[in-house]
């Protein structure tokens, strides 16, 4: 496979494949993993629990807000490119489980 990595871009091309690197994401991920170990530490220090509950509500709105960004791009990258190919109706069913999960708690 053919790798290259744009470094003026925030992508990486693999086999005629243009990809976002999610680099805002992780920044999100990193934000969410400082606010668990926030809510460990406070839970290991008997703190309020309805001060835990808000700590935990936070954390679950920064990761649904990482999710959401992630399924944007792929919607604008993955399954674009993918629409004149024989991939575009599994990019459209990959999305379906996906948003099948979202509302009705399903697995994917």
């Amino acid at each position: 496979m053919k790798k290259d990595i744009k470094k003026d871009e925030k992508t990486i091309k693999k086999s005629e494949h243009i990809h976002h690197k999610h680099e805002d994401i992780l920044k999100l991920i990193n934000i969410a993993k400082g606010h668990l170990q926030g809510i460990e530490n406070m839970i290991l220090q008997d703190k309020y629990c309805i001060d835990i509950s808000k700590q935990i509500l936070a954390v679950v709105s920064i990761l649904k807000k990482a999710n959401l960004e992630i399924l944007k791009k792929h919607l604008e990258t993955c399954v674009r490119e993918s629409r004149n190919s024989d991939e575009f109706e599994e990019k459209i069913e990959e999305l379906k489980m996906v948003l099948e999960y979202l509302t009705k708690g399903k697995e994917v």
